[in-house]
């Protein structure tokens, strides 16, 4: 796994390397096609397929537009028979279902349960990529991370190495973020930023803002491009009346779009449009109790349940 990360994410620089997939026509991909028959060539097939006795590799992105939403990976032994044309189209078909499906449980799934710390805590990292300092609030998160987490040697999980590894292309000051999954369902925002001092890195990790999220939440259910720009308005208080100026549409072509977005939804309103992703995603214990200023309640902190 470690040189499986450095192929991926640092060096970048393979035939068919994650980021050079995304940015193809295709979702599918066959190394031995991208290598023209020279499997060799390829530095991933050398280092990770040949030592553990395997030889063709196929990658299908889940992609919808213009979001990648995860990828799998099927490999062939030496011994096997080469992947067919017909076993290239099934994955290009079975990608789109698969993609559908994994974009919508980060709706059914993406409910806030309380149960990420309040605010945002602070990583420090060095050239070595092992966390160095930490915040008591970052390592309540880190720990429920979709990894196995910190060992003894204080190793830095690979969703703050990716995100450190871009970071230490831009220049110093300069901050890139990232958003990772939780065991519990919930997003996190990463923000890096490099020190310019022996090598390190700081990693601010914490509850996304609103409208981080909200770009997030609104690709999941899958809306168009049109219907996300109205979606995005209502959530941000605009009117009706102000849509309708702004994007210069009538009132029945506008109730048309409402009427989709809210069948894409699953509400009935515009209200209810709101609650929907503003309550189920960001702020679901309202009205439960005296909160805090992001949505926690008051009750939980003084149990020490924050």
């Amino acid at each position: 796994m470690p040189r499986l990360f450095e192929i991926e994410h640092v060096e970048q620089n393979d035939v068919d390397n994650l980021r050079a997939l995304t940015r193809r026509a295709s979702p599918v991909s066959l190394l031995s096609t991208s290598t023209k028959g020279d499997l060799a060539s390829s530095i991933y097939y050398r280092d990770i397929l040949a030592p553990l006795g395997l030889a063709d590799e196929m990658r299908v992105l889940l992609r919808d537009g213009a979001r990648t939403w995860g990828l799998f990976v099927l490999c062939r032994a030496e011994s096997s028979v080469p992947f067919s044309r017909a076993e290239l189209a099934d994955a290009r078909a079975i990608s789109v279902p698969v993609t559908e499906a994994l974009r919508q449980s980060f709706v059914r799934t993406g409910t806030d349960p309380g149960t990420i710390a309040d605010g945002t805590g602070l990583v420090t990292i060095d050239g070595a990529e092992r966390i160095v300092a930490m915040s008591r609030t970052a390592q309540v998160i880190i720990a429920d991370l979709q990894e196995d987490g910190l060992d003894e040697d204080r190793y830095c999980p690979y969703a703050l190495r990716s995100l450190a590894a871009r970071a230490r292309t831009v220049a110093v000051g300069e901050s890139v973020r990232s958003h990772a999954r939780t065991r519990s369902g919930r997003w996190v925002s990463l923000n890096a930023c490099a020190m310019g001092e022996n090598d390190r890195l700081t990693i601010a990790i914490g509850p996304p803002e609103l409208s981080e999220l909200m770009a997030v939440v609104l690709d999941a259910y899958g809306l168009s491009p049109r219907h996300r720009q109205i979606t995005e308005m209502v959530l941000r208080g605009h009117s009706t009346e102000e849509i309708m100026t702004a994007l210069r549409l009538s009132k029945n072509t506008l109730a048309g779009y409402f009427t989709k977005i809210f069948e894409t939804t699953g509400v009935r309103s515009r209200s209810e449009l709101a609650g929907e992703i503003f309550l189920r995603h960001y702020q679901p214990r309202l009205g439960h109790g005296q909160l805090t200023l992001d949505g926690r309640l008051m009750a939980d902190l003084d149990s020490g349940r924050s």
